[in-house]
């Protein structure tokens, strides 16, 4: 049995439609107002896909994007797995759609679902197969087009959600992001805080669950509220600790966008700046797994990080799920 590998995330990538949808324009559509939705929630605008387009399109492109990065072809990839909570069908996966669509005929490939923390239960995963040395080179995917399943008559949610995706890729060795440390976890007893009533074996599609709109996704905004607050802190401090680092020691905290007024409660339980949070709710809203992916593609790109910095990503969302990771910038 080959020895636990060193893995590094070498290469990111991100995507979101060009279609935006302003604060102005859900005006127009529900009884809200952009001072309304900015104060609560901290979000000006968020991209919504076009009539055609699917998870697997979005995912595809931030996937093309890693690969272009990453220097190398996509039959080289041997592993693909999307976190996602609106694939394109129930099955087959939306990673085996974008396997197709890449042309990575090499690559096992599968979904997860874990809400907004989707995309680092599939980053974790990923690693923790390629450090047992079962794989070599992993694409990691988070991509949402929630606009597909939110209720645009509910002012509560359909103002905080977007559609979106980004991807890394993974490799063991000695060069790259080193992955430090990842920590997953559940609470099954919250799952009505942030759920999709229908569309499954416990409630079929019929006539009756159409008509009650039990097809789109249904929140209870204070709840998740409090709870996300105290566990985004909770999560940085334990990740650093287990890493045998100080809260001082964070370079960037690339979180879920899921609210700002979150975000800065977080920081001021962590005695950490707001300049340590990356924030790009403001132009993207709330999109699921695909959150952390696009915001550390975008920290990664902007050369905001330099070598040695220490990266931490944290999610948390429907299930209740959980999750955060660690990462030593590279060259």
């Amino acid at each position: 049995m080959e020895k636990i590998r060193r893995v590094n995330i070498i290469s990111t990538g991100s995507y979101a439609p060009e279609k935006i949808l302003s604060n102005d324009d859900l005006e127009k559509m529900v009884e809200t107002s952009d001072d309304w939705i900015t104060s609560r929630t901290g979000i000006k605008q968020r991209r919504v896909v076009h009539d055609g387009l699917a998870t697997s399109d979005l995912a595809t492109r931030a996937a093309e994007k890693a690969l272009q990065q990453a220097g190398f072809a996509a039959d080289c990839l041997d592993l693909i797995v999307v976190g996602t909570i609106s694939p394109d069908n129930l099955f087959p996966s939306t990673a085996c759609h974008v396997q197709r669509k890449i042309k990575a005929p090499n690559a096992a490939a599968f979904d997860l679902s874990a809400a907004c923390t989707g995309f680092i239960y599939a980053l974790s995963t990923g690693w923790k197969m390629i450090a047992a040395g079962m794989y070599q080179n992993a694409l990691i995917i988070g991509a949402e087009t929630l606009s597909k399943i939110v209720d645009y008559t509910d002012r509560g949610t359909c103002v905080l959600f977007g559609d979106g995706a980004g991807a890394v890729i993974l490799q063991p060795g000695e060069t790259g992001h080193e992955l430090l440390y990842s920590y997953l976890g559940a609470d099954g007893n919250g799952a009505e805080m942030m759920f999709l009533p229908a569309g499954g074996s416990s409630l079929p599609a019929s006539h009756k669950t159409v008509d009650e709109r039990l097809h789109y996704m249904k929140l209870r905004g204070r709840e998740v509220f409090k709870f996300a607050v105290l566990k985004m802190a909770d999560l940085v401090k334990e990740a650093v600790e287990k890493c045998d680092l100080k809260v001082s020691d964070i370079s960037l905290v690339v979180p879920h966008q899921v609210n700002l007024r979150i975000l800065e409660s977080a920081a001021e339980r962590l005695g950490i700046s707001m300049d340590k949070i990356l924030v790009n709710i403001d132009r993207y809203g709330n999109t699921s797994a695909a959150s952390v992916p696009i915001a550390f593609d975008e920290a990664a790109r902007s050369g905001r990080l330099k070598k040695g910095d220490i990266v931490v990503l944290v999610a948390f969302g429907g299930g209740l799920t959980w999750g955060s990771t660690v990462i030593r910038w590279g060259q």
